[in-house]
């Protein structure tokens, strides 16, 4: 199950909060990309033998295509008893006990003891990880002070710090808050589930709009169950019932050589016309006039929408103008990268998302319109 390897670290790339990118050289003298989390093997340095996980590089993986790094094993980390008991990656050899928001030794937990209202605040919830700087795009547009917080559900990466995409947009000031749930872990907050994730993000956080979605990774298998972004659906369900605005974002993509995804994904059908119960808007976006989008592919993205909408009694379509969002989405201080394609290859994919975020900023600050007529307001 694991392709274990024993490496040299020959040198030290990049570091970024929680994880330093290496480059390591194996038995047959060759040079690969690895990835240590320092929380749970210490700082790497040039010279330090280390022991690798090398699954996701031997099997070129897009995503997480590089070797992991399993121990230092001739410079072991001391350990050090810290207050917490949450558990996350539960009972493998890599688990990691960290304080939990919502533990009981947390000054945080008298705050989300009884806590049970997100009081309307908008959750805006997307299929893949590559949505989220898309998303915060949309929101920047229409409202640039709104304190935005990101909660990761466990569906792909589970350490916050393998997403270089989050890191820097904290950063920037993009985001004022990451919270981890479930299994993923690492973030600024973390929590034992989305819903108190988004509790936290709320209450502790302060956040007046919350984008939820999976690390990066996504899975997938072709079937229409089989992929981690059915909890988009779930974390709306888990928005309803605490009183948040659910916002969907629709995967949408003009490139995808597959099928099943060109238009609005079956992804989003799934999600959110049969995982999702709860009363929530699907934004439609007008990508009609908008430059590299093709009015055949905008307009098999309304009819896509307005079909599921019609099967979904739940979801509220609401249609959003693109206008303005390919200059905000060029201010994006991250790559736009989604299945391994940039902006230019599949404008639509981050359109769609940008317009969610960007109906969910109106929801934040008040200021919503009533959905744009449809083919106008263009990008």
């Amino acid at each position: 199950m694991i392709r274990w390897s024993e490496a040299v670290v020959s040198a030290v790339v990049r570091r970024r909060p929680g994880a330093v990118e290496l480059v390591v050289r194996d038995a047959d003298g060759t040079d690969v990309p690895a990835l240590a989390y320092v929380g749970l093997v210490g700082e790497p340095e040039v010279g330090d033998r280390c022991l690798l996980n090398s699954n996701a590089l031997d099997r070129s993986l897009g995503t997480g295509g590089l070797a992991m790094v399993v121990a230092l094993p001739d410079r072991l980390p001391l350990s050090q008893k810290e207050p917490g008991h949450l558990v996350k990656a539960r009972y493998t050899p890599l688990q990691a006990m960290v304080m939990g928001v919502d533990d009981q030794e947390s000054p945080h937990h008298a705050l989300l003891r009884e806590a049970d209202d997100l009081g309307g605040m908008p959750v805006v919830a997307a299929d893949l990880h590559s949505s989220l700087p898309a998303v915060l795009a949309g929101v920047r547009a229409e409202s640039p002070d709104l304190r935005v917080a990101y909660v990761m559900t466990d569906g792909g990466a589970l350490p916050a710090a393998f997403s270089r995409t989050s890191s820097a947009l904290r950063e920037a000031g993009w985001l004022v808050s990451v919270v981890t749930t479930g299994q993923s872990y690492g973030g600024d907050l973390e929590a034992v589930t989305v819903h108190t994730g988004l509790l936290a993000a709320r209450l502790v956080a302060v956040a007046d709009l919350v984008v939820v979605t999976q690390g990066p990774g996504n899975l997938g298998t072709g079937t229409r169950w089989g992929f981690s972004g059915v909890a988009a659906g779930e974390a709306l369900n888990a928005a309803a019932v605490l009183g948040g605005r659910g916002v969907a974002a629709l995967r949408v993509s003009g490139a995808d050589p597959r099928a099943r995804h060109r238009g609005v994904s079956h992804h989003s059908a799934t999600a959110y016309g049969r995982v999702l119960a709860r009363p929530a808007d699907l934004v439609v976006p007008d990508l009609s006039r908008c430059a590299g989008v093709s009015e055949e592919l905008a307009a098999d993205v309304v009819a896509g929408a307005r079909q599921l909408c019609a099967t979904a009694a739940h979801l509220r379509e609401v249609h959003v103008s693109c206008g303005g969002l390919p200059d905000a989405l060029a201010t994006v201080p991250v790559g736009l990268s989604t299945m391994g394609r940039g902006y230019r290859q599949d404008p639509a994919a981050f359109l769609a998302a940008a317009a969610a975020g960007r109906h969910a900023a109106r929801l934040a600050t008040g200021t919503q319109q009533p959905p744009a007529a449809r083919g106008a307001g263009g990008c």
